[in-house]
Order: C-alpha cells, then sequence, then structure tokens
C-alpha cells in the first residue's frame, strides 16, 4: 500500500488478511485534518479493490484515539481554517465541499467491504466518536473516553452523525449526549452498547487483533455476506442520507460564528 502522511497503513504479518489503519498525528492527538480526510478516503479505495484484505483495524498512535476535527488554523493550509471562520474569498460551493470531507470520509469507513475494528487506545472527542460509529465492531482501553463537544463549540453535529449514533446507542442516549456534550467512560459506552469489550489499559490494540484472528478463522464468504447483510440492515433502520443538509448546517454554523464575532460574542 502506498505512504500517507498522517497514516499507517500496516499488513499483519502474523495474521494474513489483517490491515490495520493507525492515525498518526500524535503530536496533535491524531487531530482528523484535512489531509487526513483525503488520506482515509484513499486508503478507504484501496481496500475496497484489496480482495486479500478481510478485517481492518482502525487505531491511534500515541496517548489518543483522536480529539476529532483540527480545529487550528493556518495560512498555508486552506483545509485547516478555524473552525468559526468563513473567508469571504472562498468559494461557497468550495467551502460547501470542505464542509463535507467528514462525511465522505464517514461514508468510505462505513462502506468497506471488510469487516472493521476500531482499538479506542485513549480519548475520542467528536469527529472521533463519528468515526467509531462507522465501524462494525469497537474496543475500547479501560481509561479511554468519549466525548461529542460540538453543540458546546456552537455547531451542529455533522457527517451524519446522528443516524449512525442512534443505531448504536439508541435516539434517548444520542440525544443526551450530543445535546449535553458530558463526557462517558470506556464502561458506560460498553453498558450502552456502543463498544464491544473493554481492554485493559495499552491493550486495546492486542483485543482487536485478537478479535479479528477470530474472525479470520471464519469462512470468507459467509463473513463477508453477513457483514453485507448487517450494513444493509443497519442503514434500513436509521439511513443516513436523512442528514444530507449536514454540509449546509455547518456553514451556516460558521457564518452565524462570524456574524457574532462581528458584533461582539453573547456568549460569557
Amino acid at each position: 500500500m502506498a505512504e500517507y502522511e498522517t497514516l499507517l497503513v500496516e499488513r499483519d504479518a502474523e495474521l494474513p488478511g489483517l490491515v490495520t489503519v493507525t492515525l498518526h498525528r500524535p503530536e496533535k492527538l491524531n487531530a482528523i485534518s484535512g489531509r487526513m480526510h483525503r488520506e482515509l478516503q484513499e486508503v478507504c479505495r484501496e481496500l475496497a479493490d484489496d480482495a486479500e484484505a478481510r478485517v481492518v483495524i482502525l487505531t491511534g498512535a500515541g496517548r489518543a484515539f483522536s480529539a476529532g476535527a483540527d480545529l487550528g488554523g493556518s495560512a498555508s493550509d486552506p483545509n485547516r481554517l478555524p473552525l468559526a471562520t468563513l473567508q469571504a474569498e472562498r468559494s461557497p460551493l468550495r467551502e460547501r465541499l470542505r464542509a463535507s470531507q467528514g462525511n465522505r470520509t464517514a461514508a468510505a469507513l462505513e462502506g468497506l467491504p471488510q469487516v472493521t475494528i476500531g482499538a479506542v487506545n485513549g480519548l475520542a472527542i467528536g469527529g472521533a466518536v463519528v468515526l467509531l460509529a462507522c465501524l462494525d465492531l469497537r474496543i475500547a482501553a479501560a481509561t479511554a473516553w468519549f466525548s461529542v463537544p460540538e453543540v458546546d463549540l456552537d455547531i451542529p453535529l455533522t457527517w451524519n452523525a446522528l443516524p449512525r449514533l442512534m443505531r448504536e446507542l439508541g435516539p434517548a442516549r444520542t440525544r443526551e449526549l450530543v445535546m449535553t456534550c458530558e463526557r462517558f467512560t470506556a464502561e458506560q459506552a460498553l453498558a450502552w452498547g456502543f463498544v464491544n469489550r473493554v481492554a485493559p489499559e495499552g491493550e486495546a490494540l492486542a483485543a482487536a487483533r485478537e478479535l479479528a484472528g477470530q474472525l479470520l478463522a471464519k469462512d470468507p464468504m459467509a463473513l463477508a455476506l453477513t457483514k453485507s447483510t448487517c450494513a444493509a440492515l443497519a442503514e434500513a433502520m436509521v439511513p443516513a442520507h436523512v442528514t444530507h443538509s449536514d454540509p449546509d448546517y455547518l456553514v451556516l454554523a460558521r457564518l452565524l460564528a462570524q456574524e457574532r464575532g462581528g458584533r461582539g460574542s453573547t456568549r460569557a
């Protein structure tokens, strides 16, 4: 596979058929930049054509799974503008396209034909929780924690996240977590059905590899057909396309934030 700036992609020498994708910006807590979005989408395109890969693990480097969307701004990187900024000179359609990059990444992960496992080695915030919701199975370290803070950042939760979270957590729990923005622990995630297993600290990836070994021992066609049927059932339960206007909501939130900033924010 190709080499990437923000990802490590490795075929497992001991478990043929297993590919591990590691979010690799540890100095930024693996925050999801525009480049990482593009590289994740590229990896997914490669994997979609890979008949040898049967299980994919997604994890993070260092002490975090991911701190979510990269909110840092840089004049030299148009994909890392501050979240509350919409520059007047940008094309509206270009801005809309940029606002939809998370939707495209989520769809690419969810659409993988392989069985996917999230190995949550540390904190997972915002967009990271969304990406995890796109995977088939999730294992979290006992010390991992989760948060969906978008409303506290004055933006709606986008990336077609709400349908996926409702599938995994149920409507009432999803409403609570995305509206209050409260953290939840690995044990709570286990009790609520968001993660399948909790592993001791530092052992989430090892536990994910063990689970991958179990899956790789199954009949390849039976496993692949079960995966595709489960995916179809999940989409029928709560279709992701109902949130088709997510990019527009995000653009609107940025415009409103810019307007508030110009008049002086009313927030304390």
